[in-house]
């Protein structure tokens, strides 16, 4: 079996204070005094600590105090061994988080405070954001909305580092199921060499892959089906990967069977077109001329008739219920620029074939960090 890459080592505290820190900046200069942070990424971002999503959770950061995280006593143990932080809160299963949050809010002085929500988080809901103000009726509550997702863009050196080995699971993943794949074979079998490998090699145990062949080859989201392969199908595969939280991210499509000759044409144009695309990504270039590349190069060239899906999005630290990131999105009307060492996962499809790859911004264009062969497999 070949050795799986080493791991690069966990983020130090240091990290995590300089993010800490930066964070404190934006709060400062909006005039917050403590931020309710509860959606997962940021979580892990600034605390450490992965939570479930079964019972509501949140950090709470003051302007010039001491964390505390409140937590469900079941996960305290999960807290204890991840997070950074010294203070905590935990609550039983019985109790209602949001009031222990409320509680915890006055206990620590911040009753009548100004407080920051995250007002796009999938787990503030509606009824939550309500029964959080009324039981906090003397402090003045403001939209956080979107801040932290944006400090997020430009990844540090260990997140780099992070994205490498998911990038190199991907390629190793898009091996091992293109050697299973052959006429005769379930698109299952192929589907348990691809996980066997992303496990094998450091993969966390979530979701790490998309698979769909034939007529479905171009269903960029299927679900896991159960055919078989035939001589003549298009299969596509996606490894999706996360390590530690980080994901990575490649499309490939086989041929089962000898390709035709308009296939490899097809795919060849894509993949030149594409390639045009990276060399594009250098920081401070404009997000809709990264995108015009592949948008009106795909059509122009006759392999669609229109280009409605977007071209690239946000990769980095991605956590359910999100399964991709679109913080920063290229489309035709995308504006904003490029900065140096933001990562995307870059992606283009036509005629049941796809491909994409997980590409860092660097000063001499898109880097690719996903390294196997971009051609159509046979």
């Amino acid at each position: 079996m070949t050795q799986p890459p080493l791991f690069p080592p966990r983020f130090p505290v240091e990290e995590f204070r300089s993010r800490l820190a930066a964070l404190r900046a934006v709060m400062a200069e909006r005039r917050v005094d403590l931020l309710v942070v509860d959606q997962r990424e940021h979580m892990v971002y600034f605390g450490g600590y992965y939570c479930t999503g079964a019972m509501y959770q949140a950090l709470l950061v003051p302007l010039d105090h001491e964390p505390v995280a409140v937590i469900r006593a079941l996960d305290a143990p999960v807290f204890s061994e991840a997070s950074w932080f010294a203070d905590s809160v935990a609550f039983a299963d019985d109790a209602n988080p949001i009031k222990v949050v409320a509680e915890t809010i006055k206990a620590r002085g911040f009753g009548a405070s100004v407080v920051g929500v995250e007002r796009d988080s999938h787990f503030l809901t509606v009824n939550r954001a309500l029964e959080l103000e009324r039981l906090l009726p003397n402090a003045k509550f403001v939209d956080f909305s979107g801040i932290m997702w944006e400090m997020r863009q430009a990844k540090s050196p260990l997140e780099l580092a992070y994205l490498d080995v998911a990038a190199e699971i991907c390629d190793r993943m898009a091996a091992a199921g293109f050697d299973a794949a052959r006429a005769g074979v379930n698109e299952r079998e192929v589907f348990v060499a691809m996980t066997s490998e992303a496990w094998r090699n450091g993969a966390d145990n979530t979701p790490v892959a998309v698979i769909a062949s034939g007529p479905r080859s171009a269903t960029l989201h299927a679900s896991l089906g159960g055919r078989a392969l035939t001589e003549g199908d298009i299969l596509h595969l996606e490894p999706v990967p996360c390590f530690r939280g980080y994901t990575a991210r490649m499309m490939r499509p086989k041929s089962i069977g000898a390709p035709t000759d308009e296939q490899i044409r097809t795919a060849e144009t894509m993949i030149r077109i594409q390639d045009e695309q990276f060399r594009a990504m250098k920081p401070g270039a404009h997000a809709k001329d990264v995108d015009r590349v592949v948008r009106e190069g795909i059509v122009a060239a006759g392999l669609r008739d229109s280009y409605t899906n977007i071209t690239g999005y946000t990769l980095g630290l991605t956590l359910a219920p999100r399964t991709s990131d679109f913080t920063r999105v290229f489309l035709a009307d995308s504006n904003w620029r490029l900065e140096q060492n933001q990562v995307f996962h870059m992606y283009t499809s036509a005629r049941g074939m796809a491909f994409s790859e997980t590409i860092v911004v660097t000063p001499e264009g898109g880097k690719r960090l996903t390294k196997i062969e971009r051609r159509l497999f046979s």
